[in-house]
């Protein structure tokens, strides 16, 4: 494997002492795949597996992109080691390489860099913050074509000075075989999320090569945009409910709700049955969930023009939906999400409510509460008065036990600071009240998430499709929930899951359900006017997995 190194007098003079113009990558066996889960079939391989060694730049493989970080030793003793001062403080410095010779196979790469800091002050209660930025260089198409910014990461800092710490910048950015890639990585000092101004010296920046995902398996591809699919399991039997429209549009008249069921892992799927249409109406399903019985509950929401109601279904077989009931509630929602249990309350679902605008604070979220398997509802503001900034969208929750509950909610902020990153709202009192924080998740562009909470492991798997050119991926990250009800910033890496569109809002919406040891995530992509609903089908996360 060869490294071209963009060098300047400088970088030459200090790769001569380190070996930097020597090949620095050794192709690694495959690793080997995840066995099938019993005797329900799982995917061939788990997600995260089918890596390579990485490729690794030095410092001294790398040059000045923009600003005017500067090429140090970082001594200690007689250990010298050459890095990159990026400054706590001026935004706009990054430095850049170029790595070429991917292999045949490769269908994606992972980015990490190694980082240090000789600084005193170093503690775990500063943060600093860093972005990547891609693209690769193919025959006949400019080299911006495939350019990718990837998200500010943000991450705590060492106790002390002079430790390393690895830091993943993305997970998974699919590229061409055969083509060069460039790599430019940038400290964003003037992110809010960024609270440590001493400089921090970057040693490397490794690249992965990643073997291709597993392709979902199709639910429903008839002309139409097939969109917003739930997910829900009956027993050992799956039920998908979407709806079907003309266009990326929640209001038109003639989007009408559909189902279809399977038996056998998603293969194959029942003919599609027909659970909302009312007539006039833009029905379009945005919860799910079980009630005590184990029937299915779904919510449909129906618009026309301003007008937005909420019906609530139940099934048993996934095939026939009755109506259970209209709630006259005292602020509209946008959506009532998903439905969940919780003892001594009863069913739980949360709601959010406002017009996507930033014309000031008119946004909220909150609780409905059921006694009586959805027959009735109680309605609880938990916050109001938000603007869209602070405004968690599109929540899902699971009950962790002793009051405890752990909710994401999507954010709507469209900028690429860390602000855009999912919220966390935890409750310890069974819902009565909550604190809500912003996560690191910043891997997100109107990412819906989803949560599967294991009940064999204890681990909490949280599902979202990050949307967007460069991106068409759906994510999961895996974590010991008691690490992060009260740490939101301790979130571990995501890892890739599957692939869909890049196309912005033809893709998305992930909604996942388990059945046993294994997690199915619904989600939807295509390009309009024609999209199609998919699932992908992973074996639950180990023991350990955090």
């Amino acid at each position: 494997m060869r490294i071209i190194l963009l060098s300047i007098a400088l970088l030459a003079f200090i790769a001569t002492g380190f070996g930097a113009g020597d090949p620095v990558h050794s192709p690694g066996e495959k690793k080997t795949a995840s066995a099938e889960d019993g005797a329900r079939e799982v995917e061939k391989r788990a997600p995260g597996r089918g890596e390579e060694f990485p490729i690794c730049l030095t410092a001294a493989n790398m040059s000045i992109a923009t600003g005017q970080p500067s090429l140090v030793l970082m001594s200690s003793g007689s250990v010298h080691i050459p890095v990159w001062s990026l400054s706590g403080f001026t935004a706009g410095q990054s430095v850049a390489g170029l790595v070429t010779g991917l292999p045949n196979r490769c269908a994606a790469v992972k980015i990490e860099i190694v980082v240090t800091t000789t600084d005193a002050a170093t503690s775990p209660l500063l943060e600093d913050v860093y972005r990547v930025h891609l693209s690769q260089m193919v025959e006949d198409a400019a080299f911006t074509a495939r350019y990718f910014q990837g998200p500010p990461v943000r991450t705590a800092l060492p106790a002390a000075p002079f430790y390393s710490r690895t830091i993943v910048l993305e997970s998974y950015y699919p590229v061409a075989p055969n083509a060069p890639l460039w790599v430019s990585v940038q400290r964003e000092p003037a992110d809010p999320a960024n609270t440590f101004k001493s400089p921090t010296g970057l040693a490397m920046v490794k690249v992965t090569p990643l073997d291709a995902l597993a392709e979902p398996k199709v639910v429903q591809n008839v002309s139409g945009y097939n969109s917003w699919p739930m997910i829900q399991a009956i027993g050992e039997k799956l039920v998908c409910v979407y709806s079907r429209g003309t266009s990326h549009t929640i209001g038109n008249a003639g989007r009408d709700v559909y189902a279809r069921t399977s038996v056998d892992d998603g293969k194959t799927w029942t003919p599609e049955t027909v659970v909302a249409n009312t007539a006039g109406y833009g029905n379009v399903a945005v919860g799910k969930g079980l009630d005590s019985t184990g029937a299915m509950l779904v919510w449909v929401r129906r618009m026309r023009g301003s007008e937005c109601i909420h019906d609530l279904y139940r099934t048993t077989d996934g095939a026939r939906f009755a109506l259970v009931t209209t709630p006259k509630l005292a602020v509209i929602p946008m959506q009532i999400t998903d439905i969940f249990a919780v003892p001594t309350v009863g069913l739980m679902a949360l709601w959010f409510a406002g017009n996507y605008g930033d014309d000031g604070p008119s946004h909220s979220w909150g609780t409905l509460t059921s006694k009586d398997n959805g027959t009735t509802w109680v309605q609880t503001a938990i916050e109001s008065g938000l603007t869209k900034a602070q405004w968690p969208t599109e929540p899902a929750a699971v009950y962790l036990g002793n009051g405890r509950i752990l909710a994401i909610g999507r954010s709507e902020v469209g900028s690429t600071s860390s602000a855009r990153s999912q919220f966390q709202m935890v409750s310890s009192d069974s819902g009565a009240t909550w604190t809500r924080a912003q996560t690191n998740i910043s891997d997100v562009f109107l990412s819906t998430p989803s949560l599967i909470l294991d009940t064999e492991t204890g681990l909490l798997s949280n599902y979202y499709y990050q949307r967007g050119p460069g991106c068409g991926v759906l994510r999961r990250r895996v974590v010991d929930p008691a690490s992060v009800f009260d740490h939101p910033l301790n979130w571990p890496a995501s890892e890739a899951v599957a692939t869909g569109s890049q196309l912005t809002i033809d893709a998305g919406n992930a909604n996942a359900t388990a059945i046993r040891n294994t997690h199915y995530v619904a989600f939807y992509s295509g390009e309009a006017p024609n999209t199609a609903i998919l699932v992908s089908v992973f074996p639950a996360p180990a023991a350990g997995k955090k």
